[in-house]
C-alpha cells in the first residue's frame, strides 16, 4: 500500500523531472512566397543595374540570400513537381511541361499533415488546377493570372482561427506572361538590354513591360512578409524563390542559367543571420526536406532532396558539389529535351539529346506573349550580331560547355576546344550517371519540328 508520505516523494520526484526536462519548442509558422517567370538577373537583389526590388532587398536585409540555387527544371509543372515531391522529375513523373507526379508519390502536404500543421496555398503553386491533386488543406484561387489569390491569402490570413502551427503557400503570377500593356515611368533608352538578346526599340518597349511585371511581384511580396510577420510573429520562416526563369530567349525552357539559377531568399529571425549571403549550391529539390525539419520532422529517405538547413544556422558553407538540371517540352510548341550539370567549380555542360531538332517555343510562335520575336528576324537581315543571337537559340550543337565564372552569360561555347576534352568527358559520364541513376528514359514528347536547309528564318516559320 502507498503511503501518503511515498505519495509525496513520488509527486515530488515527479514536479523535479517536469522542471529539469526541456520545454518543447513550438512548431515554427512556414510561409513560402513563390514568383513565377522571374530571371534572377532581373532585381535588384543579385545585383541588376535598373531593376529596383526593395521588397527583396528588404527581406534580403533581414535573412540569407542563396547565390546559387536552381530550379530542377525550366518550365512550370516540372519544377514545382519537383519542389512539391522532392524528387527528379524522371522519378516523379512530370518530366514535360503540364505532365503531372505520380498519384501515388508522398507530396509536401502530406508530410506537414503528420507534423500536425494546417498546410493551405493561394495562387499558382502546383500547375494551376493540379495545384488540389496535391493535397492542400485550402488550396484557392489557382487559376492562370487569377491575381486576387493574394489579397485573398493576405484576407484569409487576417481571419485565420485554427490554432495549428501553418505552413502556406502563396504564388503571384507575376512576372509571367501576359505582362502590363503600360510600364508607367518607362525610360526605354535606360533599360539594360542583356547581351544574349537583340537590343532594337521593339525589345526595349517588352522589356519594359516585364520590369512593369516584375515589380507587381516585388509589391505582392512585401504585401505577405509584413502580413506574415504581423500577424504570425517572428518565429516565422519565410522563403522566397521563383520557378525558373522568365519568358525571355535563353531562360524560360532552357537550361542555361538564365532558366535554371533561381533567386532564394530566406528570413527566421533568431535562426537565420540577417544579412548574409550563401555560395552553397542548393537545388528546388531540397526545398521539401528543408521545410521538413524546419517544422522538427526528419528528411524522407525516400526523396532525392537534401535538408539545407545546416546552412541557414550557419554550420557548414558547402552543400552539393553539383546541380542536376532537366527539360523535355511544353507540347508541341517547345519539343527540346536536353540534360545539363553545373559544377561547384564553375562549370556548366548541357547535352542537347537531339541537336537536329529546331528549337521553337512560345516566344517563336506567339506574338501575343512575345511580340519582339518577329523585329529580331527582321534586325538578323542586316545585323550580324542579331543574326548571331537568333541562330544560337534555334540551332544548338549536341554538347555546350561554359566556363561561367567567367563567362556569366554563356556566350562562348568551348565544347570544341582542345583543351577542354578531358573536362568535357568527365562531365559527360557525370551527366549520364545520374541520367541512368534516376531513370532517365530520354523520352521525346510531342512532334519537334527538324532543322530545315535555308535561311533561318525559313525554319522559324517552319512550325
Amino acid at each position: 500500500m502507498t503511503t501518503p508520505r511515498r505519495i509525496v516523494r513520488l509527486f515530488t520526484l515527479l514536479v523535479a523531472l517536469v522542471a529539469a526536462a526541456p520545454l518543447a519548442a513550438a512548431a515554427p509558422n512556414i510561409v513560402v512566397f513563390l514568383s513565377d517567370d522571374h530571371t534572377l538577373r532581373d532585381c535588384s537583389v543579385y545585383g541588376s543595374p535598373d531593376i529596383a526590388t526593395p521588397n527583396m532587398d528588404r527581406l534580403a536585409a533581414e535573412g540569407m540570400v542563396f547565390e546559387r540555387a536552381y530550379v530542377a527544371s525550366p518550365s512550370c509543372a516540372p519544377s514545382r513537381a519537383a519542389l512539391l515531391t522532392g524528387l527528379y522529375p524522371a522519378r516523379n513523373g512530370a518530366e514535360a511541361n503540364h505532365s503531372r507526379p505520380g498519384q501515388d508519390l508522398k507530396k509536401l502536404p502530406a508530410y506537414f499533415q503528420e507534423l500536425g500543421y494546417q498546410v493551405v496555398s493561394f495562387g499558382k503553386v502546383g500547375h494551376y488546377k493540379q495545384t488540389p491533386e496535391y493535397g492542400f488543406d485550402i488550396a484557392r484561387h489557382f487559376g492562370y493570372h487569377e491575381d486576387v489569390a493574394i489579397p485573398n491569402a493576405v484576407e484569409w490570413l487576417r481571419q485565420r482561427k485554427s490554432t495549428k502551427p501553418l505552413c502556406l503557400f502563396v504564388g503571384t503570377n507575376w512576372p509571367h506572361v501576359p505582362w502590363p500593356e503600360i510600364a508607367e515611368g518607362a525610360d526605354l533608352e535606360s533599360l539594360v538590354v542583356p547581351p544574349t538578346h537583340v537590343d532594337n526599340p521593339t525589345t526595349r518597349a517588352w522589356r519594359s513591360r516585364y520590369v512593369a511585371a516584375i515589380k507587381a511581384m516585388d509589391d505582392e511580396l512585401g504585401l505577405v512578409y509584413d502580413t506574415a510577420r504581423e500577424l504570425l510573429g517572428d518565429d516565422t520562416f519565410f522563403l522566397h524563390t521563383s520557378d525558373h526563369g522568365a519568358q525571355w530567349p535563353f531562360a524560360k525552357w532552357n537550361l542555361y542559367l538564365d532558366g535554371i539559377h533561381t533567386p532564394l531568399i530566406v528570413s527566421w529571425p533568431g535562426r537565420v543571420q540577417p544579412g548574409t549571403r550563401t555560395e552553397a549550391m542548393v537545388s528546388w529539390i531540397d526545398i521539401l526536406p528543408t521545410l521538413v525539419e524546419v517544422a522538427g520532422g526528419q528528411t524522407p529517405e525516400q526523396i532525392d532532396g537534401r535538408s539545407f538547413l545546416p546552412v541557414l544556422r550557419g554550420e557548414v558553407d558547402r552543400h552539393r558539389d553539383a546541380i542536376f538540371t532537366t527539360h523535355s517540352g511544353d507540347g508541341n510548341k517547345n519539343v527540346y529535351p536536353t540534360r545539363s550539370v553545373v559544377t561547384a567549380d564553375g562549370w556548366h555542360y548541357i547535352q542537347n539529346l537531339h541537336p537536329e531538332f529546331l528549337f521553337t517555343s512560345h516566344v517563336t510562335s506567339h506574338p501575343a506573349d512575345s511580340g519582339y520575336w518577329q523585329s529580331w528576324l527582321e534586325s538578323s537581315k542586316t545585323d550580324p550580331a542579331a543574326r548571331l543571337r537568333v541562330e544560337a537559340y534555334q540551332r544548338r550543337p549536341a554538347e555546350e560547355l561554359y566556363e561561367v565564372n567567367h563567362d556569366p552569360w554563356e556566350l562562348t561555347n568551348v565544347a570544341s576546344k582542345p583543351e577542354q576534352r578531358e573536362r568535357l568527358a568527365a562531365l559527360r559520364a557525370h551527366l549520364e550517371a545520374w541520367m541512368s541513376d534516376t531513370g532517365d528514359t530520354r523520352t521525346v514528347f510531342g512532334e519537334p519540328t527538324l532543322i530545315l536547309d535555308g535561311s533561318i528564318e525559313d525554319a522559324a516559320t517552319a512550325e
